[in-house]
């Protein structure tokens, strides 16, 4: 049997077990029921609904002296008064029975699709954070790659090739100066520092002023760091770019011995 087939059978388990189906349509669905195992669960949540029903319908009979003034034989007017009160009367109590039933059982019948629904809406507001993860990181990529294309084209631009020191030997690091642009700051192979430590690039001065800061920063698992910062435009040129080792907010001033250190040319 089709997918399709099996749906619309499967919807017809609320009428069959509230005994709603014709002769064809009962005999159509007890033979897909016998076997499937989907449906027959799908009749069983169904059952205690209908038992609830059941049990809620008003069964009033009605009252001795309307009795004896049917049967006995009232005057046409209260006869024509009964006729219209006896449909009103059942009209009140078959309307709300048939809402409830009306309701128990769209109730019933929404509520696995309800959860499936609540799932899938989670799972997709999941991806569409994720998404936007992705697009912010990509944006942040592309504003930097653009920055990098901006400086390194500057037409003031200058390189600096940073060396390691004695204590830090192996370490390596290039940095691309412009007044106008700022600085594109690039290094490999910087040792482990604390958590509670960071490195400090370092605009060096000439004539004895006091160092300017340029950024704090930290090494990746692979002694690894990019970065790019500004220029303060009132700044004399460097004669040298230096990278020290200082707490982790930084410092106002060097406080270590420099582990780079490359002459401005």
């Amino acid at each position: 049997m089709s997918a399709t087939n099996h749906e619309e059978l499967r919807e017809q388990a609320s009428a069959y077990v509230l005994d709603a189906l014709d002769r064809d349509e009962r005999l159509l669905f007890e033979a897909h029921l016998a076997g499937c195992a989907e449906c027959q669960a799908e009749v069983r949540s169904f059952r205690p609904v209908a038992d609830a029903l059941a049990r809620i319908v008003d069964t009033r009979e009605p009252s001795a002296e309307l009795r004896a003034r049917v049967i006995g034989g009232a005057t046409r007017q209260d006869a024509a008064r009964s006729a219209v009160s006896a449909p009103r009367s059942r009209a009140g109590v078959v309307v709300p029975w048939l809402l409830a039933t009306a309701a128990v059982i769209g109730l019933a019948a929404l509520t696995p699709y309800t959860v499936q629904l609540r799932n899938r809406t989670r799972q997709l507001a999941a991806v569409v954070r994720d998404l936007t993860d992705r697009l912010a990181t990509s944006d942040r990529q592309l504003l930097v790659a653009r920055n990098n294309v901006s400086l390194l084209t500057a037409p003031d631009v200058r390189r600096v090739d940073l060396r390691g020191q004695a204590s830090a030997p192996r370490a390596a690091a290039r940095a691309y100066f412009s007044r106008s642009r700022g600085v594109y700051f690039v290094a490999s192979d910087l040792p482990s520092i604390p958590s509670d430590r960071a490195y400090q690039l370092w605009f060096v001065l000439p004539g004895g002023a006091s160092p300017v800061s340029a950024s704090v920063f930290g090494a990746g698992a692979g002694g690894g760091a990019e970065l790019i910062a500004a220029v303060p435009p009132a700044m004399a040129d460097p004669s040298v770019l230096a990278v020290t080792v200082e707490p982790a907010g930084g410092s106002t001033a060097p406080t270590s011995t420099p582990f780079l250190v490359g002459t401005v040319d």
